[in-house]
């Protein structure tokens, strides 16, 4: 038993054999049980050790970390106990997992590898829960082998693994393990899949589990597929902003267009996925309406974790962190050096300032602005020339002395300062200090 096991688990192993070191999630239940003593009579591996997260959830699990010690120090693993805070909300394993999960990205060093221990059992039974929650490929493709966890990567070498061959494993090399008192208890969702819904399945279909775990890897494939489509699709779209300065991620609409619905919901996933948690498959007409609104709409479709606007033939993301941005009115001291704005980037100024003393505003409406060789120009119809953003108009950053009007961001040389030997140059978040 051990050597085809063995043989099985360092062969999915072998692409990270080089790796800095191995973390190894360790639960003290079967399977990490299982997979941490495999591992801890393997010889030449990367630096191995054990983690053990206490969610402090119940009583019971107070013995957890002395047992995980115990089984450490007789195969000679270091262990390392992370105690987390698991917030209240409408899932409670959803919000231990969130925690667990923060652990381990901690943890996880660049290069550096975390093992984990579900099996084929647990894949089947993920890719059951999300079907009847309704979700799509992604979703359904369930536990992926690997992917990457903070600077390094998680790894599920066991998945191809039913949970009766590491009971079996166990059993032959007399393993002790922890049994969670709460696995039994069927509120959870996935304890009543495994415990009432399972068995009946796997009475009809005694294929059941390795059926599901298969159709999972299948379902993986095809997401793949659709990344790669999503990939070419985001080439297309991915055209030169005609504002360099302003660093948040947009797309030119004109290649969306092109494509047909289901292209554009998959390559805007692909997208979104790494800024924002994706709506589910009701709120999507909202994107429709963001795209189909009359060219001088501006439109705007709100998501969990910032806003999609449309301006003219682009859409822009920004994120839900720039709404922190205060439009009060600041002092600018010293314009000899940067002046940070609450939320809103720096200012620089570039030459010889103004006298007196200064300070920046932000638009009330009706402003005008001394534009060289074109005289005083009401700087509304400017924005409107530059086809400026509007989601950043109300942003722009406008020096005053006194109550005139003297200078406006030069916006990569838009509009050079009416003095000609001072210009004001603006330089607002980036995306990244949004998301942060």
């Amino acid at each position: 038993m051990k050597t085809t096991l063995h043989a099985k688990l360092l062969q999915t192993l072998a692409p990270w054999r080089n790796a800095q070191a191995w973390h190894i999630a360790f639960s003290g239940g079967l399977d990490s049980t299982v997979l941490l003593h495999l591992l801890a009579n393997t010889e030449s591996l990367p630096p191995l050790n054990a983690i053990h997260v206490h969610h402090g959830l119940q009583t019971a699990a107070d013995a957890w970390p002395a047992h995980c010690q115990s089984i450490c120090d007789r195969l000679g693993v270091p262990l390392r106990v992370m105690r987390v805070q698991v917030e209240p909300g409408a899932s409670l394993e959803r919000a231990a997992r969130e925690a667990r999960y923060q652990a381990f990205a901690e943890v996880t060093g660049a290069g550096e590898v975390l093992l984990t221990g579900q099996h084929r059992d647990d894949q089947a039974e993920t890719l059951l829960f999300r079907l009847l929650r309704g979700a799509g490929v992604r979703g359904l493709a369930a536990m992926p082998m690997h992917r990457p966890l903070a600077n390094g990567h998680l790894v599920r070498p066991l998945l191809d693994v039913s949970r009766a061959e590491l009971e079996a494993y166990a059993r032959e090399h007399q393993l002790t393990w922890i049994e969670d008192p709460s696995n039994a208890d069927p509120r959870f969702s996935r304890n009543y899949l495994r415990h009432r819904v399972f068995p009946l399945l796997t009475e009809r279909w005694p294929q059941a589990v390795s059926s599901l775990a298969r159709t999972a890897e299948h379902l993986s494939e095809a997401q793949g597929l659709l990344d790669e489509l999503a990939q070419m699709d985001l080439h297309a779209a991915d055209r030169p902003s005609p504002f360099p300065w302003l660093a948040l991620p947009s797309l030119a609409l004109a290649p969306l267009r092109e494509l047909s619905d289901a292209r554009q919901r998959n390559v805007l996933r692909h997208w979104l996925t790494p800024l924002t948690r994706l709506p589910d498959s009701d709120h999507w007409a909202s994107w429709y309406s963001l795209r189909d609104a009359k060219r001088d709409a501006q439109p705007l479709w709100r998501l969990a974790d910032g806003e999609l606007h449309r301006c003219a033939e682009r859409i822009w993301w920004v994120p839900a962190a720039w709404s922190d941005f205060s439009d009060a009115s600041v002092s600018w001291p010293d314009p000899q050096n940067p002046l940070e704005l609450p939320g809103n980037g720096r200012l620089e100024g570039v030459g010889k300032p103004p006298a007196g003393p200064l300070q920046i505003r932000y638009r009330q409406g009706g402003e005008i602005v001394e534009v060289p060789g074109r005289g005083r120009r009401d700087l509304k119809r400017l924005l409107n020339e530059a086809g400026l953003p509007g989601f950043m108009r109300g942003r722009l950053p406008l020096l005053y002395q006194g109550e005139q009007l003297l200078a406006v961001p030069t916006l990569a040389g838009l509009w050079p300062d009416s003095t000609g030997d001072w210009q004001l140059h603006w330089m607002p978040q980036t995306c990244d200090q949004g998301l942060s």
